[in-house]
């Protein structure tokens, strides 16, 4: 806050002021130049902009009966309209004060409705909450709380240690975890690989056999088509030759050549056609 007392003055556009006439409120004052008289007139300005302001540590005790420490930040700003602004020089003597011990005591209130670990995850929860509370007791000053941030929740020492030592314990869980899962990924992608090259294997040895059991057929075929008739033939040349060198006499009928071998002195038979 600033005061003027000299006949011509200038409000900036971020000010807004009242002026005082014999101690008695008398106008609204907007920004830009203004003239006043000297010891009747006064005016006081407020800067309405957002005014950043630290919500000093403190211990608070939690509803499990932990005391940790916490602190925040808040954003404020005077409202711009004449009833707002009168309200912030009639209604509290200093409001940055006033405003600030009233974040301190509903901090603490805040986090004794929680426990540790309620705590530890409620920051936006607990701003929100605060900020809602402060409005309510900061529109009678002509304030305006925009916006509150909870910065730090530090628990005492012995606690942080525990939740360091699970937190690891934790990690060391999800990464064993982790390693019996690609494990476990491995060995089912192995079997899968040795089923696979099992099956390409008994799958080629099908078509090896097939393809033998094929060649055998095809033999037989031809051998049951091109073989039979001529073995027939062969069979019957060598009776012939082995009678013409042992000198035995032979038959000729009307379908060939029949060699017959007689034993001691049997005559030849001769058929009706040919003998020889």
């Amino acid at each position: 806050m600033r005061t003027l007392y000299f006949p011509i003055y200038t409000l900036r556009p971020f000010e807004r002021g009242i002026q005082e006439t014999l101690g008695k409120y008398s106008r609204f004052v907007l920004p830009g130049l203004g003239f006043q008289i000297p010891f009747v007139h006064l005016i006081r300005v407020r800067d309405v902009r957002e005014h950043t302001m630290d919500i000093h540590p403190q211990p608070v005790i939690t509803k499990d009966n932990v005391e940790i420490q916490v602190d925040g930040i808040m954003w404020v700003r005077p409202t711009v309209d004449e009833e707002s602004i009168k309200k912030t020089f009639y209604n509290i003597d200093d409001w940055k004060k006033a405003i600030i011990q009233l974040a301190m005591t509903n901090l603490r209130q805040e986090f004794g409705d929680l426990t540790l670990d309620e705590s530890l995850v409620a920051r936006e929860k607990i701003a929100g909450n605060l900020q809602r509370i402060l409005n309510t007791y900061a529109v009678e000053w002509g304030l305006t709380v925009s916006k509150v941030e909870i910065r730090l929740i530090d628990p005492p020492e012995d606690i942080k240690k525990a939740m360091h030592k699970q937190k690891t314990s934790e990690q060391e869980r999800r990464s064993m975890r982790l390693l019996a899962t690609g494990e476990f990924e491995a060995a089912e992608q192995q079997k899968l690989a040795i089923i696979q090259r099992a099956q390409g294997e008994c799958e080629a040895a099908i078509q090896v056999a097939q393809g033998k059991a094929e060649a055998i057929r095809l033999v037989n075929e031809a051998a049951a088509r091109y073989f039979v008739g001529n073995a027939q033939m062969l069979k019957q040349m060598e009776m012939i030759e082995t009678s013409l060198r042992n000198n035995s006499k032979i038959v000729i009928t009307e379908h060939g050549i029949s060699p017959t071998l007689l034993l001691g002195s049997l005559p030849m038979s001769v058929s009706t056609e040919k003998t020889a």
